[in-house]
């Protein structure tokens, strides 16, 4: 059995270190082809480890005195702090000893070492970060989420290609279907930078482009890329996350308004409700890969839970055993010769 080596950064996050390494032993136990190197004060860590007997021949604990704060620069500390937890999981893929990362930890920091500590795949002019968010219809990748807030358009081609071979080794989505955020559906709508991207993804046969996507469109789920600058993609993102919450408190507000007769109705629509929440749970995906890369990057959410740490872990596997970070490579090569 082949087993693939994972990095976990167990200071990153909300809850770390106790969900961090709760979640790491989930993980291992579901998985029995991982291997995890938990990074962390091992003083602190070991006693949180207690009762993994059963899975100790697949888990290192790295000592790792300095963590990574929220509040950091994050570049200078990914450059200074080297006995960080967080700079010693990258440093674990950099030097091949691991295949994957994973961090809940402070998302600057990872995009920092991301470049910095993990380096670029050759020919990708900027990583990416790309969650996978529920739509009505299907979920979609967007690409890029706030990594990148100024592009050039050879980078959103890029986005196009890194997103599509992502949701098809990972999300198994066949041929999936880039499309462009703009204003309008028309070639000729939008500012330079997305005129010029969408000449460039029209040119190529890499993946498959389908043209501009407006916003009011992207929710549905029916493109499975979508491609944008950083800036507009964080808008996108935490509009969605705003609107989702938005929306379920309304919901609760009218049906408690509505009386004996609205609290009746709230109960029959109780299971329908939970079936809502269970499609827009965060933790189902893990977290956003960081794609261009020199090897397999999740990005958790900073409030993870052990069950949405275990999800990253699960998530970083798949980019290994679908082998995400070759095929990037591979396929870059195969791009107009602007873009490469």
């Amino acid at each position: 059995m082949r087993i693939i080596s994972i990095a976990v950064d167990a200071m990153g996050g909300d809850n770390a270190p106790q969900a961090i390494c709760e979640g790491v032993l989930l993980a291992l136990r579901e998985m029995p082809d991982i291997a995890v190197t938990l990074c962390g004060p091992e003083a602190e860590l070991r006693p949180l480890l207690a009762g993994s007997e059963d899975v100790s021949d697949r888990l290192t604990v790295l000592d790792a005195p300095e963590v990574i704060s929220m509040h950091e620069s994050p570049t200078l500390a990914v450059r200074r702090k080297v006995n960080s937890s967080m700079v010693k999981a990258m440093l674990e893929v950099k030097e091949g000893r691991c295949q994957a990362f994973v961090s809940a930890g402070s998302t600057g920091a990872v995009l920092a070492g991301g470049i910095l500590r993990v380096g670029r795949i050759r020919g990708i002019d900027r990583p990416a970060l790309a969650p996978v968010i529920p739509g009505r219809n299907h979920p979609f990748l967007l690409i890029d989420s706030g990594a990148n807030v100024d592009c050039q358009p050879a980078f959103l081609n890029q986005f196009g290609l890194m997103g599509s071979i992502y949701m098809e080794k990972v999300m198994n989505v066949s041929r999936p279907g880039v499309g462009l955020v703009n204003i309008g559906t028309e070639e000729e709508k939008g500012n330079q930078q997305v005129k010029d991207a969408y000449k460039l993804m029209t040119a190529q046969s890499v993946y498959r482009f389908t043209g501009n996507v407006e916003a009011r469109d992207v929710p549905s789920g029916d493109t499975d890329v979508v491609v944008c600058d950083g800036f507009v993609g964080n808008v996108i993102l935490k509009y969605t996350e705003g609107l989702a919450s938005a929306l379920t408190g309304m919901l609760k507000d009218s049906i408690m308004a509505g009386g004996l007769r609205g609290k009746i109705g709230g109960l029959l629509l109780k299971p329908a409700m939970r079936a809502f929440k269970a499609r827009m749970n965060y933790e189902e995906h893990g977290g956003a890969p960081l794609l261009g890369v020199n090897g397999a990057m999740v990005k958790a959410h900073g409030s993870s839970s052990a069950t949405a740490l275990m999800n990253a872990v699960r998530q970083a596997r798949l980019m290994v055993e679908k082998d995400v970070t070759g095929t990037i490579r591979s396929e870059l090569e195969k791009l107009t010769p602007p873009e490469t």
